[in-house]
């Protein structure tokens, strides 16, 4: 797709002899460097000469790919306006940059928190539907390694009308205090009950981007001392973490990455490496869910690597937790169970007045059975499988309800393998219900590999049965 400008594009002509690409050479470097990112595209000579000769603008990621690749030809960035594509827009990049200057970082953030706003209000998923399929785990790489290096920034104090001090539109210019900050806080806490009691689509969601966006920007963009800066920068990265974590749960796996990275460097800016590691195990648990196992393991491993000596028992078993996830997903049993051994240490070495951050009350014994059956059936172990479901649908509650219906999948699953046809539909029948009360497009991919499993027996009268109640929750728009 494609616009038309008046006249022939002189700039890109330009430039393009400058770097002495010729058009079928550029063409074939966009559809490299989308290929990175996860685009199938097309690009042909002639497109390119319809870009030179035509003026056309190619929509999407197209115009900042062709920046890239003529930047790759020259050895130096080369923006927009020099290719005379100033006017493209600007969405496909936003949220991917993890700046090493704050200022910066605080524009990135807030950039991509308008940003997501304009989509909602386009309706029918917005700017997202137009990034779809632009997840690259690759993307992770530069923020991770930032962040390793350097967890904390030396000072965050800002003065919103000093020079440098990007001063923003009317009303974010406000001295920031600790009141602001346990506002953002709190809505965070909110959004957290929300999100595991009706899950990342719920129509409650939609508070998180709207907080940041109304809430956080604004102060983000004022003036506050060193030590608020830092308590506003960690509220607003578990905020934005928490809007990735609901993107993700609903399938939209290209927002929860930008989301995710503008949180790691909130984090930074937070100078909170346990935070940091949070993200990165969020970060982990996607990149295993979209089938890059490896770089789940090295997410993982990064956020122990920093938070030796710094987080509590109960984070470290977390993150050793999300570590023996990825290993399983890569097939490695041994690691995996060391991984999962050592989770289970820390979480015993826990106490109950350790200082856990409150972002972590979801993680208990139970959690962590949960997790440690999700590795088994990715191992092929039903037996582990099945002692490890039993004792995390011991107790049920009404707080993760999400997290309850997974576990009955998981539990079906276990029970298909072992043989019992009867017990998986049984349990299957119990998740799709649960499924059916909340919004989460992973609780429903879940069932619909259940289901799948399920094939050779569809001859049956239950499992029939069960994929008719399956139905509507399959059929439900995303």
């Amino acid at each position: 797709m494609s616009r038309e400008q008046r006249g022939p594009n002189e700039k890109l002509g330009a430039v393009l002899a400058l770097a002495g690409i010729s058009n079928a050479g550029l063409a074939r470097r966009v559809n490299d460097l989308g290929a990175q990112r996860g685009l199938t595209l097309r690009y042909d000579k002639t497109s390119v000469a319809r870009w030179v000769s035509k003026g056309m603008v190619p929509q999407g990621a197209a115009p900042h790919l062709i920046a890239a690749a003529i930047g790759q030809k020259l050895g130096r960035p080369v923006p927009l306006h020099e290719i005379g594509l100033a006017d493209a827009d600007p969405a496909p990049e936003v949220g991917l940059a993890f700046p090493r200057d704050v200022g910066e970082a605080v524009r990135a953030a807030t950039d991509l928190y308008r940003l997501d706003l304009a989509g909602r209000r386009a309706g029918g998923g917005g700017i997202w539907q137009s990034l779809a399929g632009s997840f690259s785990v690759s993307a992770y790489a530069t923020p991770a390694s930032r962040w390793l290096i350097t967890p904390a920034d030396p000072s965050v104090e800002r003065e919103a009308g000093r020079p440098g001090g990007g001063a923003g539109p009317a009303g974010e210019h406000a001295r920031v205090g600790h009141s602001d900050v346990a506002k953002l806080r709190e809505a965070a806490e909110d959004a957290r009950k929300w999100d595991s009691k009706y899950g990342g689509g719920d129509w409650r969601s939609s508070m998180v981007p709207e907080c940041l966006r109304v809430d956080a920007a604004p102060l983000l963009l004022g003036s506050y001392s060193d030590e608020v800066g830092r308590a506003l920068f960690g509220a607003t990265s578990e905020l934005t973490r928490l809007a990735g974590w609901m993107a993700f749960d609903t399938g939209q796996q290209e927002a929860a990455q930008r989301y995710y990275i503008q949180a790691l460097r909130l984090a930074r800016a937070a100078a909170d490496v346990p935070l940091g590691g949070y993200v990165l195990a969020s970060m982990s648990l996607q990149a295993t869910y979209r089938g890059f196992a490896d770089e789940g393991v090295d997410l993982a491993q990064a956020a122990l690597e920093r938070n030796r000596g710094l987080a509590t028992a109960r984070t470290m078993s977390f993150f050793r937790l999300v570590e023996a996830r990825a290993h399983a997903k890569a097939g490695d049993g041994p690691a995996a169970a060391g991984a999962l051994k050592s989770a289970e240490g820390w979480l015993e070495r826990s106490r109950e007045g350790d200082a856990d951050p409150t972002w972590l009350g979801f993680y208990s014994y139970d959690r962590f059975c949960a997790d440690a059956a999700e590795c088994y059936r990715d191992l092929r172990m039903p037996r582990e499988v099945r002692r490890f479901t039993e004792q995390a649908l011991s107790r049920p509650t009404e707080e993760f309800v999400r997290s309850h219906g997974l576990r009955l999948v998981v539990s079906a699953v276990a029970e298909l393998e072992s043989g019992n046809l009867d017990a998986a539909c049984a349990a299957g029948t119990r998740a799709v219900e649960v499924a059916g009360r909340i919004s989460s497009a992973r609780t429903t991919e879940y069932v619909r590999d259940l289901l799948h499993r399920l094939e050779p027996y569809g001859h049956e009268p239950r499992v029939r049965e069960l994929r008719e109640r399956a139905r509507p929750l399959l059929v439900a728009p995303a």
